[in-house]
């Protein structure tokens, strides 16, 4: 399984990356800004487009780039995070594209609130209703179940490891603390990740700013262990090819498991942002993979390699990966030590409830929207206390094959798809060289001359957003460009 992923992966990122012309690259300054402007726009019944952001980061942001990142140093060397960075790099166009998607294919609920996913592509936009239930099924045993147990099981490790907690106390703990937000349902999660994720993101930054400055006369060694060992320059093990295939695996699956990208589990927390354009989103989403990957899993590379602990080929197994990052900031001192200890709690823990998010949407997806998920909640619950205490090696392996599952049909369908998402990519672009201001670029699914045809459902409409500024659609112009003008013209 781990090489039809990397197969996966890697080849659906490049065909996607010629597909949007190298949107990660043209877009990144872009991606930038809209972040930055992306606070506002959600109203009374929605959630913003930065909360959706703050989700999605949330969830990518947990203890795998923590643990996950230790593990792959142990299995795969140093080569492995030279690996993370290509598929991260690729990622970036399959968060965009499987994004703008997911706003694409939305669907309004009762509240004003909105819901999608690769569910709703997959049903909606190909047709493949069976299959559509399928990864909504994978999806929730991987993200409300596999997934949670993982996070629980990394703090309860490190917690007993550190402070000698015991480990059905942290399972008490994190219960306790998690309940309120999962049966509350998505938008309490919206508003406490929001606030969480660049806290934790910030703080943990911080710190490898500090580890850097401390050993900086190990970066130079660092980066050239990075790039010999990803080529089989040197090898962990097994020669020259076994050095690069170690770290290409290694590299390829904790970068999946990290950013998620192509997983087809962040377009679940995209489709709920209320937003102008579906594009947005996807610029938005794509900037998360650049966030998780290449500045937070990187600073963890850094900080295991710089702390003068790390030596590669040394370690023959990555079964104390938190332990590992947590022993390598502590180089600093130990005051460090419970200051990680929180981070690594806040990372499980954000990413807990992030889950829950996305296996909820999930399961009203096959249940309908009034379903109270109470047997979902249940589930989810017992995985926190449950995964908080057992050994989850066998875990490990259920959520690479779940993971693996899900990403398979994702890819598949976005693929597929990817002449919609570069439709309103280039309907973005026109009005950005029309002069139009960002937050008035409008997408409209019927009449639009850069998509391959019409699209059908009427969150998009032009009714609707005649309604959304108190106007007749039937007295507004017919072209699709006028159309556009006169909207901005009304909202003024």
């Amino acid at each position: 399984m781990a090489w039809v992923i990397l197969a996966v992966l890697l080849a659906g990122g490049i065909v996607l990356t010629l597909t949007s012309g190298g949107v990660q690259l043209r877009y990144f300054a872009h991606m930038l800004k809209t972040v930055l402007g992306s606070r506002k726009g959600a109203g009374a019944d929605g959630i913003s487009s930065f909360q959706a952001f703050a989700l999605g980061l949330a969830d990518r942001v947990g203890t795998g780039n923590i643990a996950g990142v230790a593990i792959a140093l142990s299995l795969g060397g140093p080569g492995a995070i030279f690996w993370m960075w290509v598929v991260a790099f690729l990622g970036m166009s399959t968060a965009f594209l499987e994004s703008t998607l997911a706003q694409i294919y939305k669907v309004r609920n009762p509240d004003g609130t909105f819901r999608g996913g690769p569910a709703f592509y997959l049903r909606d936009g190909l047709g493949l209703k069976k299959l559509a239930t399928v990864f909504a099924v994978c999806l929730i045993l991987t993200k409300g179940f596999a997934f949670e147990m993982l996070q629980a099981n990394t703090v309860a490790t490190v917690a007993s490891d550190v402070y000698d907690v015991p480990k059905w106390t942290m399972a008490l703990i994190l219960f306790l603390f998690s309940a309120p937000f999962i049966i509350g349902g998505v938008k309490p999660v919206a508003r406490l990740t929001e606030f969480l994720a660049p806290v934790m993101a910030v703080a943990y930054l911080l710190l490898a700013v500090a580890m850097l400055i401390a050993h900086a006369s190990m970066i130079p060694t660092v980066i050239g262990w990075i790039f010999t060992y990803a080529f089989g320059i040197h090898s962990i093990t097994g020669g020259v090819i076994g050095g690069i295939v170690a770290a290409l695996v290694q590299g390829t699956r904790r970068g999946l498991l990290s950013n998620e990208a192509g997983m087809g589990t962040v377009p679940n927390a995209a489709a709920t942002a209320t937003v102008n354009h579906p594009a947005k989103q996807g610029f938005i989403q794509s900037l998360g993979v650049f966030a998780d990957t290449m500045v937070v899993c990187t600073c963890t590379a850094f900080i295991i390699m710089v702390s003068g602990l790390y030596t590669p080929g040394a370690e023959s197994t990555g079964a104390d990966g938190a332990t590992m990052t947590l022993q390598a900031v502590g180089t600093l001192g130990e005051w460090t030590t419970p200051l990680m200890l929180v981070i690594i709690i806040v990372f499980g823990y954000s990413t807990m409830i992030g889950n829950y998010a996305y296996a909820e949407g999930n399961i009203k997806f096959l249940f309908g929207i009034d379903c109270r998920c109470r047997s979902l909640k249940t589930l989810v619950l017992a995985g926190i206390v449950v995964g908080s205490i057992i050994e989850l090696d066998v875990v490990w392996a259920i959520a690479d094959w779940m993971s693996a599952i899900c990403a398979i049909m994702n890819i598949y369908a976005v693929v597929r798809l990817s002449k919609w998402a570069i439709g309103a990519l280039r309907d973005y672009q026109a009005q950005l060289r029309g002069g139009t201001p960002i937050d008035d670029i409008t997408f409209i699914a019927r009449d639009n001359p850069h998509l391959p045809g019409n699209l059908a459902g009427d969150v998009w409409s032009r009714e609707s957003w005649a309604a959304s500024v108190d106007a007749r659609a039937k007295d507004a112009p017919a072209d699709h460009e006028d159309f556009l003008a006169w909207l901005v013209r009304q909202r003024d």
